[in-house]
């Protein structure tokens, strides 16, 4: 009998493993130091697949999951300045509403949703705005951060960028 659960299990964990390497977009996990702080970010990764994205797919003036599937998150070892305005140590959903001249980046303390769908502004810790810019066409999305702490969102031929400072 205990031979048959163990092949049960070792069967489903397989089968779990089968279905997160199957994804239409990946979940990709990323991470690393600035000056003393860990930041690690992960998130779905979809592909363009031949789709207008910006105020199509991904609608301008609403919230966006910022990726595929669930909600991305981000985390931070010590508390941080996002574009110039404090954010404390912690782990956030990391959402954004799109526009064609002004993306809110927005940190939500409920961390481990799906999607947008239960999205509450009200659990929000800090909001910031950015300028879009026109970027070298990318067929999937990417969140990158530069040695400098700027974290990059690319998708299709659009960027949005915000500054994370870190204590010295």
């Amino acid at each position: 009998m205990k031979n048959i659960l163990s092949i049960a299990f070792s069967l489903l964990l397989g089968l779990s493993l089968s279905a997160q390497e199957k994804r239409a977009s990946p979940l990709l996990k990323e991470s690393t130091e600035i000056k003393g702080t860990k930041i690690s970010w992960q998130y779905g990764q979809p592909s363009k697949k031949g789709r207008e994205i910006f105020g199509k797919l991904v609608p301008y003036g609403k919230i966006w999951r910022t990726g595929a599937n669930e909600a991305s998150v981000i985390s931070f070892s010590k508390d941080v300045m996002i574009e110039g305005k404090k954010l404390a140590a912690g782990k956030y959903a990391l959402f954004s509403i799109p526009g064609e001249d002004k993306w809110t980046i927005i940190f939500n303390t409920i961390w481990n949703q799906w999607g947008a769908y239960n999205y509450e502004n009200d659990k929000d810790a800090l909001r910031v705005k950015v300028s879009p810019n026109t970027a070298e066409e990318s067929e999937k999305f990417t969140m990158t951060l530069s040695e400098e702490g700027v974290m990059t969102l690319h998708w299709d031929k659009t960027s949005a960028s915000f500054k994370i400072e870190t204590a010295d």
